[in-house]
């Protein structure tokens, strides 16, 4: 059986995952143009529009000629979750399934990841009374309030989420309030056991301070390439300091210097210590997922080295699928 009929008989998934300036982008343009597929990016920030040096949104240049799918959706000042982006995803991969081309997911969200591959956990619909009183709440006591809030109602799910990620603190609190249910209790029951896709997840990892010398150079980059000039515009066209988006790395910090708050030196420096939690966290979150297969990188690896091992990793993974009898509707999804 032909790879190109494998692929659309069965519909595989491949992602590659792995933390901030691992150099998964990269890597995954290598792979794509050796598979000849396309790249569907799992970035929460590299959704907006007009957000590019501080998402590290690669160029067109840079894409070489790849075709990217899932960034510029929506503008900064719109509302996007993981439903959203599993909406917009599984219409690129059932495209690609009908071309025979295998679907590449290459990211650091882990959670968009896991809602396309393991499902979403079903809560309540959004109630706007609750999410009104949440935000006159935080804006009256402060967002660390919701924080210990949410510390006390629902402790596990507390440890997992960073104070500052303000939107998954309210939605938290706003499900608790509905159904006086912690929401870690309903991802427990849910368990994530919805696959839709055979998938294969290869995660990159490398050594510690490697890894924070790669986050020390990619700022420095993005602030030679006008990260400060692009928080700025942002602003001037009238994005507030407020909206999720721009509560991302970079325009959190130099929104806050342009703000006059701190000087241009103390923005650097909480943007690459931010920078590096934020990596510690991506590998928290992704060394739960027991489904990846990790792979760790040396600092002398180049992105053609790197992707020829994973390719060789992806047709181990296709060729399982040769001997097997063919799939019945039901599970040809």
């Amino acid at each position: 059986m032909k790879q190109a009929d494998i692929i659309s008989t069965w519909k595989p998934i491949v992602a590659i995952v792995g933390p901030t300036a691992i150099g998964k982008s990269r890597i995954g343009i290598e792979i794509a143009k050796m598979l000849n597929t396309e790249i569907l990016t799992a970035d929460s920030r590299q959704v907006y529009r007009g957000m590019d040096i501080g998402t590290d949104k690669p160029s067109l240049g840079e894409r070489q000629n790849i075709p990217h799918r899932l960034i510029d959706l929506v503008d900064p000042n719109q509302s996007f979750n993981a439903g959203d982006f599993r909406r917009y995803a599984t219409q690129d991969i059932a495209r690609l399934h009908r071309q025979g081309l295998l679907p590449l997911v290459i990211g650091g969200t882990g959670f968009y990841i896991r809602a396309l591959l393991r499902g979403l956990c079903p809560g309540p619909p959004a109630n706007p009374l609750i999410r009104s009183e949440l935000a006159q709440e935080a804006k009256i006591q402060g967002p660390a309030s919701l924080y210990q809030k949410l510390q006390q109602v629902d402790p596990e799910l507390a440890q997992r989420l960073h104070p500052n990620d303000q939107h998954k603190v309210q939605r938290a609190l706003e499900v608790y309030r509905i159904l006086g249910t912690p929401l870690s209790v309903l991802q427990q029951q849910h368990r994530f056991d919805d696959a839709p896709y055979p998938s294969l997840w290869i995660g990159l990892t490398m050594e510690r301070q490697a890894l924070y010398q790669r986050i020390e150079t990619r700022v420095e980059w993005e602030i030679q390439k006008g990260l400060v000039e692009e928080t700025q515009s942002l602003l001037n066209h009238g994005f507030s300091r407020e909206l999720g988006s721009m509560k991302g790395l970079g325009y959190r910090q130099f929104s806050g210097y342009l703000a006059g708050e701190y000087s241009y030196k103390e923005a650097v420096r909480l943007l690459k210590r931010d920078t590096r939690h934020f990596a510690k966290r991506q590998m928290t979150w992704f060394q739960k997922e027991s489904a990846i297969q990790w792979m760790t990188l040396e600092e002398s690896d180049i992105p053609d080295r790197a992707a020829t091992k994973i390719v060789h990793h992806i047709n181990q993974f296709l060729h399982t699928f040769v001997n097997l009898p063919f799939p019945t509707e039901a599970t040809s999804h």
